[in-house]
């Protein structure tokens, strides 16, 4: 594992939805997502990562929204490239690709699909690690991949994978948290990848929040993260309720599909479309979204009740 500056990798890193227009990437609105976030005092952005339905994309679509965060972004917040994949061969595509368009950081997740065992993952991360130089975050999110990541396997990776750094935790699992930083040390970074234990989990010790929410609400996530890190536990328990209603909305479907209409709703994209087999929130979730951007304050009651 390898020593990283004591600000580097922490903050809230919203994982960015992916925009399409008549069925191709928006890339010019994906650069505008970018700038949000800046604005929103977002401490980086995740490229390609759930949120952003990489699994509808091509490989050279993630490629190149990866470029375009990047020039977006102009070095005035880091860009965390998400190249994992079922396939080992496109990982290392994408990994290779993404460190050459000035990525600044990696997270892959654990291969869908196959169901590796516990060996096979330290000796994957073990393969990546020294395919490049940038630090590497394990994206552990079993409820899509159908593999977990033990703890102990997690202490391996750290031995053989000499780029290693954390780990992004998508799993309701406090527990797992504290063993993996008793076992790897308080320098191990690690991610928060559910929205609604965001606070908990960084109150025991996660650096941050890779959270969809942080599309939708950059700045309030951004406070959540700050309060945490100065030590503000009360200011930030506010915080998680006032953000939790919302938090809970973005999984009112499968995400990204709520979190897109939501967007849409506030101004922030200009339409809500997928790509197969996804499709556009239904009715009873445009209801319950709108709701839910009402009571937060982002969607006054008369536009709430005109939904479509």
């Amino acid at each position: 594992m390898i020593d990283l500056p004591p600000g580097a990798l922490r903050g809230s890193y919203p994982p960015l939805v992916t925009p399409f227009r008549d069925g191709e990437i928006d890339t010019d609105t994906f650069a505008t997502l970018v700038e949000q976030q800046v604005a929103g005092g977002s401490h980086g952005i995740v490229v390609n990562g759930t949120t952003a339905s990489p699994s509808t994309l091509t490989a050279e679509e993630r490629d190149r929204l990866v470029r375009v965060a990047v020039d977006a972004a102009a070095g005035r917040i880091p860009v965390v490239a998400a190249t994992g994949s079922q396939s080992h061969a496109e990982t290392v595509w994408l990994t290779e690709r993404a460190e050459a368009a000035g990525a600044d950081a990696l997270l892959i997740v654990t291969p869908y699909y196959i169901r590796p065992s516990q060996a096979g993952l330290v000796e994957y991360y073990r393969d990546l690690g020294k395919r490049s130089g940038l630090p590497l975050l394990v994206y552990n999110i079993p409820g899509r991949t159908a593999v977990a990541v033990e703890v102990p396997t997690l202490e391996r990776i750290a031995e053989a994978a000499p780029t290693f750094v954390g780990v992004k935790h998508a799993v309701n699992d406090l527990g797992w948290v504290s063993d993996a930083l008793v076992r790897l040390g308080p320098d191990l970074r690690v991610f928060v990848g559910l929205e609604e234990l965001s606070f908990p989990m960084m109150a025991v010790g996660a650096c941050g929040v890779m959270n969809a929410l942080g599309n939708l609400a950059p700045s309030l996530v951004a406070a959540l993260c700050g309060a945490v890190d100065d030590g503000d536990l009360a200011g930030a328990r506010r915080l998680h309720f006032q953000m939790f209603e919302l938090a809970k909305a973005v999984f009112y479907d499968t995400n990204p599909v709520p979190l897109k209409y939501m967007m849409r709703r506030i101004g922030l994209l200009p339409d809500d479309e997928h790509r197969l087999p996804l499709i556009p929130a239904d009715a009873s979730v445009r209801e319950r979204c709108d709701a839910a951007l009402a009571r937060a304050g982002l969607l006054t009651p008369s536009v709430a009740g005109g939904a479509e």
